[in-house]
């Protein structure tokens, strides 16, 4: 496996670091980049000259991830040469199918027919795409037998629109998943938030997808500006400060709920995930310390996963962060990209973006899930 990458900075791409690659070898090229950099052919044209009979995903971004930093209105690229695994890519638009949970399991089907399937990238349009039924819909036919990581496109925090593209320029409502088949890959992969939970666990008794309305009977935006305190004065951007906690009954586990708008007049809040009935929340606040602590955690749980005794540090890792962490940390952002590479080291390609929502398991070998709010590491090894 060889594995080299570059970046679009000021009008130009920065000289290739990393392996040699072979010229006449297919490659996995993934192009992270601000939205407005990607709306033209230009991006994906010199990718095309670049590395030719290769499949290019490109991705827009809340923030682009290259080596130990966090940058803005870049491209961040990274081409991957495989020496055993073979693999696949297709490209599917949400306005061609019935929902996004039909979506989801039209996608794992198509990778899954070839069989020996081991494991499934997904980079899915973050605006169109309702993230948690794409998983939903992945799941019904996985039941976590292989793992799948991913996340959904950004724009920035402006939320309007994002583009993904797979060997054409980037557009809205694509959704991209790569099969990687056979033996000789190993991933791993790691997911943390490092929020502080307080309050006690209650019942959602009214919610519609990712709308929230009531808990434990009584107005849920009530109930949220209560615990808030002075901060409710601040909503809906003192939100991000305060996502939810919530734990799906007979799960041990809980997903993290970014809270992305507010009607005072129907009493509703709007989520960057589904929220169902039954499912049991608590309140989170941000803690800037634990939340770069929970990067690090969430590297070194992958390295737990390797089994290398020469050397267990992967060759690449993906980094696939929610933009909700990177207004918060604000100028400290560097320092949980920093920490990751502390743990990799030199002999790791660190590669990635600021994204709407995460796609992993929360463990090994279980299902995964759309998260927010979290650090999701993938590393590659072959």
């Amino acid at each position: 496996m060889k594995v080299a990458q570059k970046l679009f900075k000021n009008g130009q791409f920065m000289p290739q670091f990393g392996d040699a690659l072979n010229s006449d070898t297919k490659k996995l090229v993934l192009g992270f980049g601000s939205k407005m950099l990607l709306q033209n052919d230009t991006i994906y044209n010199h990718l095309l000259q670049d590395y030719p009979q290769s499949d290019i995903v490109l991705c827009s971004t809340a923030g682009e991830i290259y080596d130990d930093t966090v940058y803005d209105d870049t491209v961040s690229v990274v081409a991957i040469e495989f020496e055993k695994t073979q693999f696949t890519t297709i490209c599917i638009n949400i306005k061609d199918q019935p929902s996004s949970f039909e979506a989801g399991k039209l996608i794992f089907n198509q990778l899954n027919f070839l069989g020996s399937l081991s494991y499934v990238l997904v980079i899915s349009d973050g605006g169109l795409v309702n993230g948690s039924e794409l998983v939903r819909g992945i799941e019904d036919i996985n039941h976590g037998n292989i793992p799948v990581t991913g996340g959904l496109a950004g724009d920035a925090a402006r939320f309007i629109s994002t583009l993904v593209g797979y060997n054409q320029a980037p557009a809205e409502g694509n959704i991209v998943a790569v099969g990687f088949y056979g033996n000789d890959l190993k991933v791993a992969h790691g997911s943390m938030g490092g929020w502080e939970i307080f309050g006690p666990e209650k019942m959602v008794t009214r919610s519609v997808a990712n709308r929230l309305y009531e808990i434990d009977n009584g107005s849920a935006l009530d109930l949220y500006k209560k615990y808030l305190g002075k901060y409710a004065d601040e909503l809906p951007g003192s939100a991000l400060l305060f996502p939810l906690c919530v734990r799906l009954e007979g799960q041990e586990g809980y997903l993290v709920r970014t809270i992305l708008s507010i009607n005072e007049q129907e009493k509703e809040m709007v989520f960057a995930g589904d929220i169902p009935e039954g499912a049991y929340v608590r309140f989170m606040k941000a803690n800037f310390d634990k939340i770069i602590d929970a990067a690090n955690q969430a590297a070194n749980n992958t390295l737990v996963q390797f089994d290398n005794a020469i050397n267990n540090k992967p060759k690449l890792a993906l980094l696939i962060s929610c933009v909700g962490r990177k207004l918060i940390l604000s100028k400290r952002i560097d320092e949980e990209i920093e920490t990751i590479k502390d743990i990799f080291g030199n002999e790791t390609i660190i590669t990635g973006f600021y994204s709407y929502g995460e796609i992993s398991p929360l463990n090994p070998h279980s299902k995964c899930e759309l998260n927010n709010q979290t650090m999701t590491i993938t590393t590659f090894n072959e």
